[in-house]
């Protein structure tokens, strides 16, 4: 029989207004890959807070129980001591520090107080290997990607000789392939007895590799389903507390004429002067209208984006952009935004919000003069303007007064859209916006998106999710290498066409 070597027991944590967690009880066995799945602000995040030690013993009432002995974590240091090691979404990587100063900050090799850099070098290059990276221990973490980046992190936990992996949403910035490999690795680890706690807003991850599931709802633990029981239709039903036989909301187009227009747009790297990242693009958006890019990862949607928003991005950008017929000044952000246009970041936390002020704020930043008289804010009406779109889409949060980095990726996301429909654009760009977002949280941003493009409004979305494309748009342009390689309805799409467009756009570059 195989033993438990975590269990949680009546969880309860209580934050200023909210009830985050409520009687939450897990158990996870030895060895196995355990996910836990649930809605932005179910409580998942916090629960593993409670277990590493981030809330430490006697913030939160309830029992830890780890390898049989009842554990008071007051810090994370006393929970990696006993081989628990969290990493969360957002990487603590030091990005001027090299890979090796990263995986041994904290834990140095020294002797007598004094760095080995050979120890430690070896050592890197040892752990590297274990999750299958071949970097010069001495490469800046700066200078590789991601997906290298995440893999850094896992390293960083083997160093430390964990026994009890959190993963918080570890593929959330991650292609295909780079998640692929982090979710064998995970396999794998399994096979060496280290057990997984795995955080996850992609339901199809989960089915591939837990061998059980434990859904939380508001606070709650609903349900731990076993790997004979598990299915995305079920996870959905317990995530949600109703069945969403259709996880795209219907809408009847009613599209009208071209009111944005994108022509032979060139860009160059913003640090590389000769590398061209986008290559005489030509793109239109009409009235009423959701149209997608798709394209794998690096193949410059974003890059079109935000050299387009102002030319927030690339240096030597050339082209034209018309509006409602008209050629448009789109050369600051500002201009961008008195010209009708918004762009809703895919880096939400970086770009999008500002984390440590309050909602109302976040919301009326783009359209201050909507809530001033000569020049003066008018705080009552920005407090009606706040409340007002809180409402629309529908942000869960104790008042609008709430710290926008308290909230959950699916309600700061609700922030960001609030922010630009407050701001009135005609046309919307939004860069892969339900990006680590759970399914519920989900179907709440399509509906925007709907009544916003019945209100008349033109919609440019990005998105790494082919059936999101599919299920949202009315029509599609296919990305690669910084061109468009195609374009179609997406009633006559398939995620089959959009690659072969991908592939042959390959073969003929080759």
């Amino acid at each position: 029989m195989t033993n438990t070597i975590l269990e949680m027991r009546g969880i309860t944590k209580t934050f200023p207004g909210v009830k985050a967690l409520s009687d939450v009880n897990l158990d996870v066995r030895e060895g196995e890959i355990h996910a836990i799945v649930g809605e932005n602000g179910a409580g998942k995040s916090t629960l593993m807070k409670v277990l590493s030690g981030v809330y430490p013993s006697g913030s939160y009432d309830g029992q830890i129980i780890y390898k049989g002995e009842e554990q008071h974590f007051k810090s994370i240091s006393d929970s990696e001591h006993k081989g628990i090691v969290i990493i969360h979404q957002e990487l603590a990587l030091v990005p001027l520090l090299s890979i090796a100063e990263n995986i041994f900050l904290g834990n140095e090799q020294a002797r007598a107080g004094v760095i080995d850099w050979d120890e430690t070098r070896d050592g890197a290059r040892k752990l590297l290997g274990m999750v299958g990276l071949t970097e010069d221990p001495d490469t800046l973490v700066t200078n590789i990607g991601v997906g290298k980046q995440q893999l850094v992190e896992i390293a960083k936990a083997l160093s430390k000789s964990v026994q009890l992996l959190i993963l918080d949403e570890p593929t959330a910035s991650l292609s295909e392939k780079d998640s692929a490999a982090l979710l064998d690795l995970l396999m794998e680890f399994r096979k060496q007895g280290i057990t997984s706690i795995l955080i996850s807003h992609k339901l199809n991850e989960v089915s591939k590799v837990a061998d059980r599931i434990t859904v939380i709802r508001d606070g709650r633990s609903i349900e731990t389903l076993t790997k004979e029981n598990i299915s995305e239709d079920r996870i959905i039903t317990l995530m949600v507390g109703r069945s969403l036989d259709d996880r795209y909301p219907s809408r009847v187009p009613d599209i009208g004429e071209v009111v944005f227009e994108v022509k032979n747009w060139s860009v160059y790297h913003q640090q590389h002067r000769d590398r061209q990242v986008i290559k005489n693009i030509d793109l239109n958006l009409r009235k009423g209208e959701v149209v997608g890019i798709a394209g794998l990862m690096g193949s410059g949607r974003t890059e079109f984006a935000m050299s387009v928003f102002g030319k927030s991005y690339g240096q030597k950008i050339t082209g034209e952009v018309f509006l409602h017929g008209k050629k448009a000044d789109m050369s600051t952000v500002e201009k961008a935004v008195a010209n009708g246009v918004a762009y809703a970041t895919e880096d939400r936390k970086t770009y999008g919000l500002n984390l440590i002020d309050h909602i109302k704020h976040n919301t009326t930043i783009a359209n201050l003069r909507g809530i001033s008289k000569v020049g003066v804010i008018d705080d009552l009406s920005e407090m009606d303007v706040a409340n007002e779109y809180r409402k629309k889409t529908n942000i869960r949060s104790s008042s609008v007064y709430q710290v926008t980095g308290n909230l959950s990726g699916g309600n700061q996301q609700k922030v960001v859209l609030s922010k630009w429909l407050f701001a009135n654009p005609d046309v919307l760009i939004l860069d892969e916006p339900t990006r680590g977002i759970d399914v519920g949280a989900k179907y709440e941003i399509y509906t925007i998106i709907n009544q916003l493009a019945a209100q008349g409004k033109a919609i440019l979305v990005i998105s790494s999710e082919m059936p999101e494309l599919l299920g949202i748009t009315d029509r599609l342009y296919v990305m690669n290498e910084g061109r468009i390689v195609g374009e179609m309805a997406t009633s006559e799409a398939s995620q089959e066409k959009i690659m072969r467009s991908i592939v042959r756009a390959e073969g003929k570059a080759s």
